[in-house]
């Protein structure tokens, strides 16, 4: 299978490119893999491995058969949360051949071409979407940064309770021995990061910034011999899998498992397609998500990880922005991720022991800061106020509950504000040298059908009338035959009806016109 590499002579541009990308993947990967594991419940001494063997099926698997290119998928909040949900009620016996249905049905979902409908997201939901996963992201990792286990894990509004007690972090960081020297490796490895990325020596500029940061943070922290926490790596990679046993197969048939699978490759695929989206709108070197290609390489990878019995996967959204912010251009560095993984975890488990854990959540603390987008929100405060409106309440929904619920309750106010747009109609009427002036602003639908046919049942026969029709986003059918209609009826009152159908003409012309130059 080709890994898409640009060809000569730019071939080596890309792979450099794609190589680099993929260690800063890396680095954002680790300990996502790793938390992730503990949220859904799986023993502490296992979560590495188990986060881990889910980070290289999402990299190396579901790399290869991806969809979008540049999207990188592993272990993710939702399904996370959802494994949790389904070891606590149905045990760890049937938890990977929950996994392995919900792949299935992700495949079967593919074959039927069910992809394309998540790209129906607004601008507004995306970048809400990823500015709530930015806060969240954010909060959490700025506990784990002083060493700290966020407070709101496991707990219903956790993202709200990991943003509130922020002072409670930072003055753990200043002032409690514990925490101090795991605060200032955070904030040598951030400040490594931002100082690379601004004054980095010419010919060393192809070292990723997350990579210098994390790399001095791991220098001084072996120098000083801190006495902080690092990655907890497995001994035996495999140990924590857990493959299905002939009687775990025999319920198969149980339809508790079938329910559970469902909401599983549901959320599982929303999360991925959503993110695909996003990193659509993220960059323009790739071509734009095949979202049913994309479907059928989730499902073949939960597939697998059901076999296994490790954590479902899906594209998670701070890998992949990580991954087009590092300046990937191909698939390549999303399967170069997985595999960096692989060989570090069976091959070199000791250099991922010197790492702090404070230096790889201070890399989550940025790349959560670099997917709050402000500049968007200005943009939108100035263009739409109403957008504005969907935007914050999906931010605000995504760090209150969950990202499917954010989204939800932002599609929600979406298809409620177009409901408003096409059934809302302004009509204004004026007397102008003895002929009644209308405008029409809004949508000319046939829900507003009557109070039309009202306004030109009130004028005098005989009546000259003209109706603007420029204000108009939209006149449906039947609009268009009642003012058909009433010209002719004037017309033979004596009267007389003239309708700017030129001004109309052109304003939807013009409209076709920007839109196409703004794509």
């Amino acid at each position: 299978m080709s890994l898409e590499v640009d060809v000569a002579p730019s071939r080596l541009s890309a792979i450099k490119d794609d190589v680099f990308a993929s260690v800063v993947v890396l680095l954002v990967a680790l300990p996502l893999s790793m938390g992730l594991a503990l949220v859904a419940g799986f023993p502490f001494e296992n979560a590495a491995a188990v986060g881990l063997i889910s980070g290289v099926i999402g990299g190396i698997v579901v790399g290869l058969l991806s969809g979008c290119p540049l999207q990188v998928s592993g272990a993710a909040n939702g399904a996370a949360v959802m494994a949790a949900v389904f070891i606590k009620d149905l045990g760890f016996e049937v938890f990977g051949l929950i996994v392995m249905m919900s792949g299935v049905i992700q495949i079967a979902a593919g074959a039927l071409r069910f992809g394309p409908v998540f790209r129906a997201v607004a601008p507004a939901l995306i970048q809400g979407m990823l500015a709530g996963i930015g806060l969240l992201i954010f909060a959490s990792q700025f506990h784990v940064m002083v060493d700290d286990t966020p407070p709101g894990r496991g707990q219903e509004f956790g993202g709200v309770i990991n943003l509130w007690s922020l002072p409670l972090a930072v003055w753990k960081g200043v002032t409690m021995e514990p925490h101090r020297p795991a605060a200032l490796i955070g904030l040598l490895t951030i400040a490594a990061i931002l100082s690379w990325r601004r004054w980095a020596p010419r010919w060393l500029s192809f070292l990723p910034a997350p990579l210098v940061g994390v790399g001095l943070a791991t220098a001084v922290a072996a120098f000083f011999a801190l006495d902080i926490k690092y990655v907890p790596a497995p001994d035996d990679l495999f140990a924590a899998v857990n493959l299905p046993t002939t009687h775990t197969l025999g319920r198969i048939g149980d339809g508790a498992l079938w329910a559970a699978a469902l909401s599983l490759a549901f959320v599982s695929s929303a999360e991925s397609l959503l993110t695909a989206t996003a990193v659509d709108a993220m960059q323009r070197r790739t071509p734009r998500t095949r979202y049913n290609k994309e479907l059928v390489a989730q499902g073949v990878g939960n597939f697998l990880c059901g076999v296994l019995g490790v954590l479902p996967v899906s594209g998670v959204i701070v890998r992949s922005s990580a991954n087009v912010t590092a300046g990937g251009r191909t698939r390549l560095s999303t399967v170069l991720h997985g595999l960096w993984i692989l060989l570090f975890i069976t091959l070199a488990p000791d250099v991922l022991r010197i790492i702090p854990v404070a230096s790889l959540a201070a890399v989550l603390v940025y790349a959560g800061i670099n997917l709050i987008n402000l500049g968007f929100a200005r943009f939108l405060w100035g263009q739409d106020r109403i957008e504005t409106g969907i935007y914050a309440a999906t931010v605000a929904t995504v760090v209150a509950t969950d990202v499917l619920t954010g989204i939800a309750v932002g599609v929600g106010l979406a298809v409620a504000r177009l409901l408003y747009t096409f059934s809302h109609l302004n009509i204004r009427g004026e007397q102008i040298n003895g002929m009644t002036v209308i405008h029409l602003e809004g949508a000319a639908t046939f829900i507003r059908l009557p109070q039309l046919a009202a306004a030109f049942e009130s004028l005098p026969h005989g009546a000259r009338v003209h109706v603007h029709l420029n204000e108009l986003t939209y006149i449906d059918h039947a609009c268009l035959d009642l003012l058909a209609n009433w010209e002719q009826q004037l017309r033979n009152d004596g009267g007389e009806l003239v309708l700017d159908w030129d001004a109309l003409h052109g304003l939807f012309r013009d409209r076709a016109l920007a839109a196409s130059a703004a794509a």
